[in-house]
């Protein structure tokens, strides 16, 4: 099998011109045609970001060199059960498990299963003793599993994979902590960080901190179909209640220091310090993935317009997966994988 930098470096190379021939264009329509909230742009748009972030050679060889005992010396069988909220937002747990040198077994989203397909296909082109295979959904033997979904989905994971290794992820979302003295291009930024992918990943900001007073102009791009007809429902709903709100044409803003319930619901909330906002964040620690901010520290502060863009050290609840994976050993006795 070739090094994991040289096998996704490679992939990196193949998914660079990803849409512009015929065979991945019709991997674009029919990903868009099995989940509709994938619009070609934003499948297109994801790619690209695991090229640019991901799969360039000199950025997976300083990633990999801060684990010196990886690859293991004896590969477990890791299952990875993907989340589909926005395209191919479970390739990186395919990449760190096979970068450690585990045996990867997949169980795609049924929202996501064109594009994962595709991307695991390519990997198998690019060399066939890639140890990756797709899980049927039967009970299968694995040594530790990966899985991301609903708060309720973990309960049932957390029971039926009791007494093995679990690293589990939740609902989470992100927030926005505003100076005032933000330049249009960070605005434009933020933007895009609280509706790329019309706002369905964890990395989408929910809830904005303003200093008291301000208000920033936030320009809104197209936006989905879907997602309007939630705003048109919740705008409603907020009237019928007698909730105040701002209407922003396409979305709503409510002013409360909590996440909203509603896709189309945007929450913001003013304050005097930033100590004040640093406390909030601290205490919600659990809830969040990431914070968008050029005003505060934060282990987990990203740049304007770049929360759709997570680096390969980005993980995902602030757990390093690498590391994680480093102390995985076998448990049960496993044949070869099957391709």
């Amino acid at each position: 099998m070739k090094s994991a930098i040289e096998l996704f470096a490679a992939l990196g190379e193949r998914l660079t011109h990803f849409g512009e021939d015929v065979a991945t264009q019709k991997v674009i329509l029919r990903a868009s045609a099995e989940n509709p909230w994938f619009l070609p742009e934003e499948i297109r748009r994801a790619v690209d970001a695991l090229v640019r972030e991901m799969l360039q050679r000199d950025r997976l060889r300083k990633w990999l060199s801060a684990y010196p005992t990886l690859p293991v010396a004896q590969p477990a069988e890791v299952l990875v059960i993907m989340a589909g909220n926005i395209p191919l937002v479970g390739f990186f747990d395919l990449l760190c498990v096979v970068a450690s040198g585990h045996r990867c077994r997949i169980k795609p989203s049924a929202k996501d299963r064109v594009l994962m397909e595709y991307v695991v296909r390519t990997l198998r082109e690019l060399d066939p003793e890639v140890p990756i295979a797709t899980s049927d959904g039967a009970d299968q033997a694995v040594d530790a599993v990966i899985a991301t979904g609903s708060d309720n989905a973990n309960r049932y994971f957390r029971a039926h994979y009791a007494g093995i290794p679990t690293l589990l992820r939740g609902h989470r979302q992100s927030v926005a902590v505003l100076s005032g003295r933000e330049s249009e291009q960070e605005l434009k930024g933020l933007a895009d960080d609280i509706w790329a992918y019309s706002g369905l990943g964890c990395r989408n900001v929910s809830l904005l901190f303003l200093p008291e007073g301000y208000r920033p102009e936030l320009t809104m791009p197209v936006i989905h179909p879907k997602y309007r007809n939630n705003y048109l429902q919740t705008r409603a709903l907020l009237t019928m209640q007698g909730h105040p709100f701002l209407d922003l044409g396409a979305a709503v803003a409510v002013e409360q220091r909590e996440f909203p319930a509603a896709l189309s619901e945007l929450s913001y909330s003013y304050y005097r310090t930033t100590d004040e906002v640093a406390a909030w964040l601290a205490a919600h620690d659990a809830e969040l993935q990431c914070v968008v901010t050029e005003n505060l520290e934060h282990p987990r502060r990203v740049d304007f317009g770049q929360a759709q863009s997570p680096r390969l050290t980005d993980y995902p609840d602030a757990r390093d997966v690498l590391a994680w994976l480093a102390e995985i050993t076998p448990r049960h006795e496993t044949a070869n994988i099957k391709k």
